[in-house]
C-alpha cells in the first residue's frame, strides 16, 4: 500500500490527510504527519491556560464561496455534537458574528467614520481600475505603492481593506490585485462584509481540533518534535522524485526510505514561525531562529528554480511582522462601554479600526465565548496592530517593547472612555501580547516564480502545500487557499482526474462589476 508523508501540521496538511483518506482511498495508518513543534495544528494553538488569559494569535476569515473549505469540513463532526458537521456549525456562527458594522472605523477625534464613502479622489479611482485591469505579469516584483499615489493610503477604502486582509503599502501588487478581483462581490458592502464570517469559537477550536480528532480516529500517525531537515532526490533531471526523508527527533537522526508509490507533501515556509508571547507585565521576547519549514525550503530549493525562492518571504521581518493582543476579563465594563460608543450590540459589529493610531490598532470584541473552555462569566476580546514597530501615541515606545498593560493603556487612550470605566477595565483585565514576525510574509512583494507550483513540473511524488504554494488567481493566506493546495496536491499526485472549480472571480459577473463601479464612485 502507498504511504503518504506530510511535513507540517497546519490546516493545509490536515486537509491533505483528510483528502488522502476520503478521496484517495489511503488507509489512515499509512499517513504520517511530522511536526517540529510539540503541539499540532499551526498558529491557532497557543496552549495557554485560562488562569493566564486566553491568547489568540489572530484569525482567519471564512467566506460563503470558500468551496473547498466547506467541502472539507462537511464530513467532519464538531467536537461538541457528533451529528453536527463542522461545515454547518461555521455558517451558523455567521449570524452571531458578522465581520463589519457601524463603528468599523474611528477617527482621531473619537468619531465614527461614515464608511459609505470610499474617500477616493478621481486619481484613486483610475489607479484602482488600472490595477484590476493590469495583467499579473506586468506587476512582477512590484509593491502596491508602485501602483497608487500617497492619497490612496489615507482613504476609507484602504483602511477597511488593509485591516481586513492585513495589507501594507509595501506588499505585493500581485497579491493585492488577486485579492481585489477575488473579493470584488463584497465591495458594495465592504464595511459590513456580509459574505464573510468567522467560526463560532476561535479557528483552532472550531476547525483544527475537529480535524485532528477525526484524523486520529482514522489511525493517522502524528509525530511532534519531529524535524524534517532535508529530502533526498532520485538522480536525473527529467523528473523529480523524493527517495528519502531526513528526520531529527529527540536529538536522534533518522532516515525514512520513500517507496516508488509513496507521496511527500511539504508545507514550505511558516507564517507562525518564531511567534512569542508576552504577559500583562512583560513584552514578548524577540526570537531570532527560523523553523525547519523555512530551512527545509531553503535546502531543497538550492539550484532549483521550480521550487521557488524562500528568501523573498523570510528575509524581511520588519515588513511582515504584526502584533496581536488578547484581553481576558471577568468584568463587562469594556464591552458595555464599547456598546454605548458603537450604538449597537457588541459582538455584532465586528472589528473596529482606530485610524489615528500610530500602531494602526484594530480591536474585535465578541459577546460570546471565544474558546470552548472559556469559563462562565469570563469575556475575551482581542486586537492587532499592523505597525507595531512605531512608537505609540500614549506609550512613547514601539508596541513590540510594550507589556500587555501598556498596550491596554494605549487602546483606552484612543477610545477615551470615562476614567472610572477605564480604571475598572485596567483592574479586571489580563492582557497577553503576541508578536508574529512572519504574519504577512505570504503577502510580501515577489516575482511570480518565487512561490512554487503545488506540483512542480515533472514531479512524481512531491507537492508543496500551504500559503507559500501558488494557486493561480487565489489569495494566499486564506483558509480556502490552504485547503485548495491540499486538494490539488492529492488529486494530481494520485491522478484522480478531477478538475478543481475555478477561483471565484467577480469581474466575470456584470452585476458584480456594476455594483463595484457604483461603490467606487460614491462621494
Amino acid at each position: 500500500m502507498a504511504k503518504a508523508y506530510l511535513v507540517g501540521s497546519g490546516i493545509a496538511a490536515l486537509a491533505a490527510a483528510t483528502f488522502l483518506i476520503r478521496d484517495g482511498g489511503l488507509d489512515g495508518a499509512d499517513i504520517h504527519l511530522f511536526e517540529e513543534q510539540r503541539t499540532i495544528g499551526g498558529n491557532g494553538n497557543t496552549g495557554a491556560a485560562a488562569t493566564a488569559g486566553h491568547p489568540l494569535l489572530g484569525g482567519r476569515m471564512l467566506e460563503s464561496e470558500f468551496r473547498y473549505a466547506h467541502d472539507l469540513l462537511s464530513g467532519i463532526p464538531a467536537l461538541d455534537g457528533p451529528l453536527m458537521p463542522v461545515a454547518r456549525e461555521v455558517p451558523a456562527g455567521r449570524e452571531d458574528l458578522p465581520v463589519g458594522g457601524i463603528a468599523r472605523l474611528v477617527d482621531g477625534d473619537g468619531k465614527i467614520v461614515d464608511t459609505r464613502s470610499t474617500g477616493f479622489s478621481e486619481r484613486d479611482r483610475l489607479e484602482l481600475v488600472r490595477c484590476l485591469a493590469t495583467p499579473e505579469g506586468h506587476l512582477d516584483g512590484k509593491r502596491i505603492s508602485d501602483s497608487f499615489g500617497e492619497h490612496f493610503f489615507t482613504t476609507n477604502f484602504w483602511f477597511l481593506w488593509c485591516t481586513t486582509f492585513a495589507f501594507q503599502p509595501w506588499h505585493s501588487a500581485i497579491e493585492f490585485r488577486r485579492c481585489l478581483r477575488r473579493f470584488l462581490p463584497l465591495l458594495p458592502e465592504y464595511a459590513a462584509m456580509p459574505g464573510v464570517h468567522h467560526a463560532r469559537c476561535n479557528r483552532y477550536d472550531s476547525i483544527v481540533r475537529p480535524l485532528i480528532a477525526w484524523l486520529r480516529e482514522q489511525g493517522v500517525t502524528v509525530r511532534t518534535g519531529a524535524h524534517v531537515t532535508d529530502l533526498g532526490f532520485a538522480p536525473g533531471h527529467r523528473s523529480t522524485r523524493v527517495e528519502r526523508i531526513h528526520l531529527s527527533c529527540s536529538g536522534r537522526d533518522e532516515q525514512i526510505e520513500v517507496g516508488p508509490d509513496d507521496l511527500v507533501l511539504v508545507t514550505n515556509g511558516s507564517i507562525d514561525d518564531a511567534v512569542s508571547l508576552g504577559s500583562h507585565h512583560c513584552a514578548p521576547p524577540a526570537r531570532a531562529h527560523r523553523s525547519d519549514a523555512w530551512l527545509l525550503w531553503h535546502r531543497v530549493s538550492r539550484g532549483r528554480e521550480d521550487f521557488g525562492d524562500p528568501a523573498a518571504f523570510d528575509k524581511h521581518v520588519k515588513e511582515s511582522r504584526c502584533e496581536s493582543f488578547t484581553v481576558t476579563t471577568r468584568d463587562s465594563a469594556f464591552l458595555d462601554a464599547l456598546e454605548r460608543f458603537g450604538g449597537g450590540e457588541t459582538g455584532r459589529g465586528g472589528p473596529m479600526t482606530l485610524t489615528a493610531s500610530n500602531w494602526l490598532l484594530t480591536i474585535t470584541a465578541p459577546r460570546g465565548p471565544v474558546h470552548q473552555d472559556q469559563p462562565e462569566g469570563v469575556s475575551v476580546w482581542w486586537g492587532y496592530a499592523l505597525h507595531p514597530g512605531r512608537a505609540g501615541d500614549h506609550t512613547p515606545k514601539p508596541m513590540t517593547m510594550c507589556s500587555g498593560r501598556e498596550i491596554l493603556d494605549e487602546v483606552l487612550h484612543h477610545l477615551a472612555f470615562d476614567e472610572t470605566v477605564a480604571d475598572r477595565v485596567r483592574a479586571t483585565s489580563t492582557v497577553i501580547p503576541c508578536l508574529v514576525p512572519y504574519a504577512t510574509s505570504q503577502l510580501l512583494a515577489r516575482r511570480r516564480d518565487d512561490r512554487p507550483k503545488v506540483v512542480p513540473e515533472g514531479s512524481v511524488n512531491l507537492a508543496f502545500i500551504g500559503p507559500f504554494a501558488d494557486v493561480p488567481d487565489d489569495v494566499a493566506g486564506t483558509v480556502e487557499h490552504s485547503v485548495r493546495t491540499a486538494w490539488t496536491a492529492v488529486a494530481r499526485l494520485l491522478g484522480l482526474g478531477e478538475h478543481p472549480p475555478a477561483v471565484l472571480n467577480g469581474r466575470h459577473h456584470p452585476r458584480v462589476l456594476a455594483a463595484a463601479w457604483e461603490t467606487v464612485h460614491r462621494r
